[in-house]
């Protein structure tokens, strides 16, 4: 409605050096900008797969380590807890449901809207159901650099899925992340809390093929190089470090 007003001329009546005088001054448009949308709407809605009347609580070995959890802040300052406590239960339940959000509320004694907040900013709690297997693929400059975009086009290809998606069988949910933090062995993938590095099409392929078949796959990088070690092996420090008074002299 904004846009669509037009500027306006009106007519007033100042006091200039003692004296009256009329003027007119051009108000100045009321402009906004376009409104951004997103992959994701962040309002609930109530679906029968999500709605308050799920009942939803931490099991035995989860309350005892939501107590863990709570027992490391000031009682005044529990809420402090909110995003460890709401990625225990999300660990729990696979996703971040109403009833989660609720539940959480209530074990930290807060209004809900409070953990609504929390867990709508942060992509990490999936406020939707996800497959067994969440593949986050890094997209960040380096890993696109290092030909990320053809590991999502296999995956999709593969998976017969887009970005935001989940199999007909609940196996895989495909989604797009920034930086994952591991820049020197993009590109990468992070198969729900582990990662798979140094990655090609065709490695990708395989790693799908193995989680279907429910064979372990191995974190870290595919090419066969340790951690972050250069390819070909380390170029410096390859020999013993030096024992103590290495280079001191021998009067001290």
């Amino acid at each position: 409605m904004f846009a669509k007003l037009r500027p306006a001329v009106s007519a007033v009546t100042t006091a200039v050096r003692g004296k009256t005088a009329t003027q007119n001054i051009n108000l100045r448009r009321i402009s906004s900008t376009a409104a951004a949308r997103s992959d994701a709407i962040f309002v609930h809605r109530d679906t029968p797969e999500n709605n308050p009347s799920i009942p939803f609580e931490f099991d035995a070995k989860n309350k005892e380590e939501a107590n863990k959890i709570l027992a490391k802040y000031p009682p005044q300052y529990k809420k402090a807890a909110m995003i460890p406590l709401l990625h225990l239960a999300q660990k729990q339940h696979g996703w971040t449901s109403i009833s989660v959000m609720n539940y959480v509320a209530k074990f930290l004694e807060v209004p809900p809207m409070r953990v609504y907040e929390v867990a709508t900013f942060y992509t990490m709690f999936n406020r939707n159901p996800v497959g067994k297997y969440l593949l986050q693929v890094c997209t960040t400059t380096p890993c696109e650099l290092c030909g990320s975009s053809k590991i999502v086009e296999a995956v999709e290809k593969h998976l017969g899925i887009k970005v935001g998606e989940t199999t007909p069988d609940k196996l895989f949910t495909l989604v797009e992340v920034e930086c994952a933090g591991a820049c020197v062995n993009a590109p990468v993938i992070s198969v729900n809390d582990d990662y798979v590095e140094d990655l090609t099409p065709e490695a990708t392929v395989k790693m799908l093929d193995d989680l279907k078949a429910g064979k372990h796959v191995t974190c870290g990088p595919v090419s066969g190089r340790n951690n972050c070690e250069p390819f070909g092996g380390p170029t410096t420090l390859t020999t013993p470090p030096p024992g103590p008074g290495f280079m001191v002299r021998d009067d001290l």
